[in-house]
């Protein structure tokens, strides 16, 4: 998105990314961008005026591309939904002192590899993470709806919870340290 509008998304768990791809690719779904690793930085000020207010600042990278999003707080909904405003950048670690320079810190960053796929009203995506395996569905309620019924699933199985929520509920579980959620080398 490169304009103000709606991020409405679902994330859901598989065992493996050869179980998720099998999935997608039998639910009709088309291949639209490689696997690669994306590489996010998520900002705030020293107060954390934007984690205070459920606010998101991030600055992606994503191969030889770089984009910078803001997200408001989610709404009470069956599915993830909130504000968002994203824009490409030319230079991300430009924009990330540009930030810093604003007043905005690195608070956390996180990695993923994600493949991409796309089915009506809805952006699929099939992302490894350090915490498991998802398939994300961002897009329209009724694509959305739809794409996760050919999948197999039920809004029961819905996950609303962002990357981050989730590698803190399992970092906690495990007793790890560190915010970042990176791939070990």
């Amino acid at each position: 998105m490169t304009r103000p509008g709606v991020e409405r998304e679902i994330k859901l768990r598989f065992p493996s990314v050869g179980e998720a791809r099998r999935a997608v690719i039998t639910s009709g779904a088309t291949p639209v961008a490689a696997r690669r690793l994306q590489e996010d930085t998520l900002l705030d000020t020293s107060e954390r005026l934007l984690g205070e207010r459920g606010c998101t600042l991030r600055v992606r990278r994503d191969g030889k591309e770089s984009r910078v999003t803001f997200k408001g707080p989610v709404q009470p909904a069956a599915m993830k939904v909130r504000e968002e405003i994203e824009t490409a950048v030319g230079d991300g670690p430009t924009m990330l002192e540009l930030l810093g320079r604003l007043g905005f810190s690195p608070s956390v960053r996180y990695q993923k590899y994600r493949e991409e796929f796309s089915a009506p009203g809805i952006l699929v995506a099939i992302d490894e993470t350090p915490v498991g395996v998802f398939v994300e569905l961002e897009g329209s309620e009724e694509g959305i709806a739809a794409t996760a019924s050919a999948l197999g699933r039920t809004e029961s199985d819905y996950i609303r919870e962002s990357y981050l929520t989730l590698f803190r509920a399992h970092r906690e579980a495990l007793g790890l340290r560190g915010p970042d959620m990176l791939f070990q080398p």
